[in-house]
């Protein structure tokens, strides 16, 4: 029984979150300097930047500029708490610094390949389906040389959410009985395949971006795996076929 597997590509097969935690890492420490000699702490910097980055996602979507721009509008938020003067030079070089971590030179995950490939040999169909700035992405997928893996089956998008998500299951005749999402995001990944009636494998990561975590308040129709590392997606799916009496179609 063929699968379609539809996989995530940021923090599921390659490495994303770090990227931004790293740059993030020194945007608050050059805030600390700027803002900390009037009481601003580290820690708050941070609190009001997720407050901020996610408001701007969830306006905006995975748009690049989105990044680089909850930089500026934290910057402007302490600066007018505070009464320090604004400087057009620092939000420039903030900008820059919000859109360098597009620059980091993508990285795969532990068994990417192996785990692609025992699909693929397995006689299983897969996809890739991606959230963010289309050009980032393509290039990323470039980089790691996916098109080996998904050919055409690439789909970008903006919004990541559950319409996003049921306009490629319709648009692509997908049988949902034996179609699985795989993902590290409750929001953009989990979510919107359960609410699609489609198999959804959760990739758990002990460190999580805070806009991927939410309560799962939808019934899976069909399996629900949490895994915590993608060499597990090929079995967690042999597994769950065997148990339905299904074989694999090699």
């Amino acid at each position: 029984m063929k699968q379609r597997i539809l996989f995530d590509l940021d923090d599921t097969l390659a490495h994303c979150n770090k990227y931004f935690n790293f740059i993030l890492e020194q945007f608050t420490d050059e805030m600390t300097t700027w803002f900390g000699p009037a009481g601003i702490s580290k820690e708050t910097i941070i609190v009001k930047h997720t407050e901020l980055d996610i408001a701007g996602v969830k306006q905006l979507g995975f748009k690049s500029e989105h990044f680089p721009q909850s930089f500026v509008d934290t910057y402007r938020y302490f600066q007018s708490m505070t009464g320090r003067a604004g400087s057009p030079l620092e939000e420039e070089n903030l900008w820059k610094l919000g859109l360098s971590v597009y620059e980091q030179e993508v990285e795969p995950y532990p068994m990417m390949e192996e785990a692609l490939e025992a699909l693929r040999r397995k006689g299983h169909e897969l996809h890739l389906y991606t959230g963010g700035d289309a050009l980032i992405q393509r290039r990323k997928i470039e980089q790691l040389k996916l098109e080996r893996y998904f050919h055409d089956r690439i789909y970008v998008r903006q919004l990541k959410n559950t319409p996003a998500m049921e306009q490629i299951l319709s648009d692509g005749g997908f049988d949902r009985a034996n179609t699985w999402m795989i993902g590290n995001s409750l929001r953009t990944d989990v979510l919107p395949a359960l609410e699609c009636g489609i198999h959804a494998v959760y990739l758990k990561h002990e460190q999580e971006w805070a806009y991927n975590l939410i309560p799962i308040d939808a019934s899976p129709t069909g399996a629900f795996v949490t895994l915590t590392a993608l060499s597990q997606v090929p079995s967690a799916i042999h597994n769950y076929l065997a148990s339905a009496g299904l074989k694999e179609p090699v």
